[in-house]
């Protein structure tokens, strides 16, 4: 250990994070304690790292946080996240953002301040690349100076911030790549009833729980999408191709359209949705490269509305992971198996149920021949807290069928998951 270089030693430390764990092991000697302060790169203060922290007051806190970032130098990463904690002095984070400011490349904010801090104002135009925030408002965007050149990802958590400030706010970042919105708090105006977006370089984007009546994103360059726990009117993504993953889950949307976007889309992965179906299928029936396919528990209003497995097959035809999950009738059954074509190159398959039925061995059965090809099964059951007798019965005799059922095939591994 004596031997090792001090950037080494500064290394270590920075793998550590945590402030407090940081500060213990500086103590180790001198040569720690210059690395420490010279060569530290990342340092983390978390309301969850340590239970001490809730104990002190804020002006405690912010002693001890200014004492420890103070004595470092060319920090490039900083976490703050203290949820538990109450309001700090909006000049003590000021002090700690304009001491860092000049090296800092990642930033997660997550403190309440009063009054608040304008992060925008104090970490614009320098070398940020990564900027989460959380619980604060963003206000007064000025795209004339406020630039974040480098930056890569943004996240905004329960952050209250207009509709037009956020549009703006893509402005500023011309190399953005990955933003997540985690419960905004939206303004809209009375004339603006509609939440345009517009990022030419946007690659990733998650947005979840979020309620909106329209809703538009202009992304040339966006591989993923994904909506979670949504209500929205109508969404429109205008791109040129380039979509590769679709993830909805738990979101209710009247009208989506993902324009040209669809041929390039190689997974789609939906559960809990609730949509017009045929006009869904529809839409994704024209994603010939989808190589994963999940529809879990979707919402349908007639069971015909089942995506078949004729259909599946023809119009996926590299398809190699399939997930399905219904509520099982006999009409989905019937319409579900209808057909007679392959799905060739399946290997992995995952079936589950809502509601426990007799008719899920049958529907397993009627995969199963039609996967030649199939290298693992998978089952995913849903067992009720309010089970009975007949309950217990069905899964006897359902488990006990599925078994016989998947002796036939050897070749195939099997995995019962139940919750």
């Amino acid at each position: 250990m004596e031997n090792l270089p001090v950037e080494v030693i500064g290394n270590i430390l920075s793998r550590l994070k945590a402030a407090r764990d940081v500060v213990i092991a500086s103590i180790t000697c001198k040569k720690w304690q210059e690395a420490w302060r010279k060569h530290l790169h990342s340092l983390s203060f978390d309301s969850n790292d340590w239970p001490g922290y809730r104990d002190l007051t804020a002006s405690k806190l912010e002693i001890l946080i200014t004492q420890t970032i103070f004595q470092t130098r060319g920090l490039q990463s900083l976490s703050i996240s203290m949820e538990d904690v109450d309001e700090f002095s909006a000049a003590s984070v000021i002090a700690w953002l304009m001491y860092t400011r000049d090296s800092l490349h990642r930033l997660n904010y997550n403190v309440k301040t009063k009054p608040n801090v304008n992060i925008l104002e104090k970490c614009g135009r320098l070398k940020l690349e990564v900027l989460s925030l959380s619980h604060t408002s963003i206000s007064g965007v000025e795209p004339s100076y406020q630039k974040f050149p480098c930056l890569r990802s943004l996240s905004l958590s329960y952050v209250s911030i207009s509709s037009l400030d956020l549009s703006l706010l893509l402005t500023v970042c011309p190399k953005i790549e990955s933003l997540s919105l985690i419960n905004p708090d939206v303004a809209m105006s009375e004339s603006q009833a509609t939440m345009e977006l517009t990022s030419p370089s946007l690659k990733d984007i998650h947005i979840e729980a979020i309620s909106l009546d329209k809703f538009i994103l202009e992304a040339d360059s966006l591989e993923s999408l994904n909506l979670r726990d949504c209500t929205l009117e109508y969404f429109e993504l205008i791109g040129k191709g380039t979509l590769k993953v679709l993830k909805i889950d738990d979101v209710s949307v009247h009208d989506l359209d993902i324009g040209d976007s669809i041929g390039s889309l190689e997974v789609v992965d939906v559960s809990n949705f609730t949509i017009i179906w045929p006009k869904f299928y529809q839409m994704i029936s024209k994603s010939t490269n989808m190589r994963r396919l999940r529809l879990w528990g979707p919402v349908f209003d007639d069971e015909v509305e089942v995506m078949d497995l004729e259909t599946i097959s023809v119009c996926f035809p590299r398809l190699s992971h399939l997930s399905l999950r219904y509520e099982l009738v006999e009409s989905v059954l019937l319409h579900g198996l209808q057909g007679s074509s392959s799905l060739e190159n399946v290997i992995v398959l995952e079936l589950g149920w809502a509601v426990i039925s007799s008719l899920f061995s049958e529907w397993v059965a009627g995969f199963l021949e039609r996967c030649p090809r199939l290298k693992k099964l998978v089952i995913f059951g849903v067992i009720s807290e309010t089970r009975n007798a007949d309950d217990y019965r069905m899964l006897a005799d359902l488990t006990t069928s599925l078994v016989h059922l998947v002796r036939k095939y050897a070749q195939v591994e099997v995995q019962f998951e139940y919750e």
